[in-house]
């Protein structure tokens, strides 16, 4: 099982991240974090990058229930969505698989979250 799911689309970047944020909201995730790599890494290192940004999805009803099974959850919390030009001029979107994560812990009940988790977020990056 892989640790994420990806769609590679020939939307143009902005088109895609447009996109993948309006089909994130469908399946009730807001974005609480967006980091724009190109630019972070632009800042601190001088370089030059590709358009590249982590869009922090959370579900607050599934990160209320996975909380409430395990405290310790947040540090694998937000869901992290990631939209990246490639050279060809075609974008990918991926997004976390949070079931192995979830796996990780050893948790039943975190395992149920994951697996609904997974299925929405599959979901978003298979309408991109």
């Amino acid at each position: 099982m892989t640790y994420y799911f990806t769609r590679t689309t020939s939307l143009d970047y902005e088109q895609a991240l447009a996109r993948t944020q309006e089909e994130l909201k469908k399946e009730g995730f807001g974005i609480i974090t967006e980091i724009d790599v190109r630019e972070t890494l632009k800042k601190k290192l001088g370089v030059d990058f590709r358009r590249y940004k982590i869009l922090g999805a959370c579900n607050p009803s599934f990160a209320h229930q996975a909380l409430q099974a395990e405290s310790r959850i947040g540090t694998l919390l937000p869901c992290n969505v990631i939209v990246q030009e490639l050279e060809d001029g075609r974008t990918e979107v991926s997004a976390i698989n949070p079931l192995v994560s979830m796996q990780a812990v050893g948790n039943p009940a975190l395992e149920r979250i994951g697996g609904q988790v997974a299925a929405k977020l599959q979901s978003v990056v298979e309408r991109i």
